[in-house]
């Protein structure tokens, strides 16, 4: 089956952030002979134009990098590059578009030109926000955009999405709390960095149930250290943890108030609070009108809740509408695990599904 040894050839080769030469050459030979133009609109990337003599156009997304993961599968196909490993199903989103590629090929007509797109540091800085910058999509006429993720737990083969919220904006969220180390038995010379760290802590899960509920949000900590010996009060405390929602407005929300309750432990305790946040990913919001076409166009299952996980698929949304979905893998190892792999069989779900898509969507 051309989709399986697509997966586990480009599975053995694995390659990270926008260095992808061999992963490249791999679709670029595979691609060689079909009756489409095949470009490279920036470092990482490989687009393939299927001019149908269209108006206007759809495009078709897989990420092609990988991660910085030692690969402890034991498959026949297992990754050749030590400390490297396709953990995140990007080769089997890049099967997928390669055998849609072939089927793109036997057709004479479609209501739209087709745009391929494998694009690069998906795991790293946004490659799609890239692409976006490149104007490929305006000067190939692109009106939408469909992505999909091999998605664990999901039953396998079963394709899904919802309309509006489906993976979360993002971001890390770093403290550094500075106080003044004393002795315990001198506690009134030192500012205790550990108390403050914990009251920081504890505004902090205040702020995120302040939330209405029925709002998609989480605020978490998952390292909290602080101190150096048991007599001795702590000079500083570190936490990180991430935030993560759908509407803007919520999340920039916490994120100010993450700001203020640093001010209001530096004044209650008398130490210096540092709150820093990076950039992230937005949220992948599958807008109403093109859910409503897309649903008239091919069936699906209804997710009933979004993921809290992120994508940089969110980029192309901000650009131009885009929808995604997920492709059920059943019962296997979570996504970034070092022995994550699934069966190659519900590859050819997701190339059937975005055919039809190809065929019907108006």
């Amino acid at each position: 089956m051309p989709l399986a040894a697509d997966r586990q050839a480009l599975h053995r080769i694995p390659e990270l952030d926008h260095d992808l030469p061999q992963t490249l050459a791999y679709l670029k030979n595979a691609l060689k002979g079909m009756p489409c133009r095949v470009f490279s609109p920036m470092s990482g990337a490989l687009c393939a134009w299927f001019d149908f003599g269209r108006e206007t156009a759809i495009a078709f997304r897989a990420d092609a990098d990988a991660l910085p993961i030692e690969e402890k599968t034991g498959a026949a196909y297992a990754s050749q590059h030590p400390g490297k490993m396709h953990a995140c199903g990007h080769d089997g989103h890049m099967a997928i578009l390669l055998e849609l590629a072939r089927r793109l090929s036997r057709k004479e007509a479609l209501p739209h030109n087709v745009l391929l797109v494998f694009q690069p540091a998906e795991e790293t800085t946004g490659g799609a926000r890239e692409l976006c910058e490149t104007g490929i999509f305006e000067t190939y006429g692109v009106q939408a955009i469909f992505g999909l993720h091999l998605w664990p737990g999901l039953t396998a083969g079963v394709i899904a999405s919802r309309e509006q919220e489906m993976m979360a904006r993002s971001c890390e969220v770093t403290v550094d709390i500075f106080g003044k180390t004393a002795h315990i038995a001198k506690a009134a010379e030192g500012v205790d960095a550990l108390a403050a760290g914990v009251e920081f802590y504890r505004q902090a899960g205040a702020l995120e149930e302040s939330v209405p509920q029925g709002i998609f949000r989480l605020l978490k900590f998952g390292k909290f250290q602080s101190g150096t010996v048991r007599n001795a009060l702590s000079a500083h405390t570190h936490l990180e943890g991430s935030l993560r929602a759908f509407q803007d407005a919520i999340f920039e929300g916490l994120q100010q108030g993450l700001r203020e309750i640093g001010h209001q432990v530096e004044r209650a305790f008398g130490c210096t609070v540092q709150v820093h946040m990076n950039d992230g990913y937005p949220a992948v919001m599958n807008p109403p009108e093109l859910f409503a076409r897309v649903r008239r166009a091919v069936d699906f299952t209804l997710l009933e809740a979004p993921s809290m996980t992120t994508e940089d698929f969110s980029w192309y949304q901000r650009h131009l509408p885009g929808m995604f979905f997920f492709l059920g893998v059943g019962d296997t190892p979570a996504l970034h695990a070092d022995t994550f792999d699934f069966d190659e069989a519900v590859l050819e779900n997701g190339a059937e599904f975005f055919e039809r898509l190809a065929e019907n969507f108006q």
